[in-house]
């Protein structure tokens, strides 16, 4: 059977701070989200267009529609697509937003059908369709926080995401699996995905925890990262002196006068 993905090889470098490496033969195209792109040799020429390129028949008004979804999401109306126009294998890499690990993922291994935070996807061989997945579920859509709105990556190829953090696999078996919402970075076909409160009124209000819970149940494969962005920006902030965050590990005894007399 006929893959409908372009082929692409690749390679993962770094450890902390990851970027995958993608080898690209004539006429092969990734995409990628916008601002993604780290390096390219030369031969790989670069074009922002409207949609993913999974549906080259689709009409003009179709292209609009999946770009509003996208805008509904913060995400950007574009994706860049990689090409390359030589005659010898090239390479273009993308990096890791943040600190991290880079997942890459052969749909046609599961199904051809990967779920996962909108934030996540990184780039993906030509031919992957990336669409929005709103969960219709009331509890999700009101208190589901990052997990409300997720990504479906549909195809038979090469796909890339980012986790921060350490990622961690989970193979479930008819087990229930309950995380941070913002800890998820993905699931399988065969899991089921909701909202549980997450625990007593005491735990709720004062565990630090959150109010609820992702609770993913079935038989599949779940990936989670120990450092949703989002947490790692609220530490940041919370700890910035121009927030009234405290001066604790900046190494100088002087801490506020210190600032002053820098000019800080």
């Amino acid at each position: 059977m006929s893959r409908r993905c372009h082929e692409v090889d690749y390679e993962i470098k770094g450890h902390s701070m990851q970027l995958v490496e993608v080898e690209l033969d004539p006429n092969e195209t990734v995409i990628a989200e916008a601002g993604a792109m780290n390096y390219m040799e030369q031969d790989i020429s670069f074009e922002a267009k409207m949609g993913d390129g999974s549906e080259p028949e689709s009409g003009f008004f179709g292209k609009v529609l999946g770009a509003g979804k996208r805008v509904l999401t913060g995400e950007s109306i574009f994706m860049t697509h990689f090409t390359n126009q030589g005659q010898a294998k090239r390479r273009v890499a993308f990096a890791a937003p943040y600190p991290g690990t880079i997942l890459a993922i052969d749909l046609a291994e599961h199904r051809g059908e990967l779920i996962c935070q909108k934030d996540s996807f990184l780039a993906a061989a030509l031919g992957t369709k990336v669409s929005m997945k709103f969960n219709r579920r009331l509890g999700t859509g009101f208190f589901g926080g990052e997990g409300f709105i997720l990504q479906n990556l549909q195809g038979d190829g090469m796909v890339f995401v980012h986790a921060g953090g350490t990622l961690i696999k989970k193979e479930l078996k008819g087990e229930t699996l309950r995380v941070d919402t913002g800890c998820l970075v993905g699931f399988t076909p065969g899991i089921d995905y909701d909202i549980a409160r997450a625990g007593s009124l005491k735990s709720m209000v004062f565990g630090g925890e959150g109010l609820f819970l992702a609770t993913l149940s079935g038989h599949g494969t779940v990936w989670l990262q120990s450092l949703p962005f989002s947490r790692m920006a609220d530490r940041i902030i919370a700890h910035a002196p121009s927030s009234g965050g405290s001066d604790r590990g900046e190494g100088s005894v002087l801490g506020g006068l210190g600032r002053m007399l820098d000019g800080r």
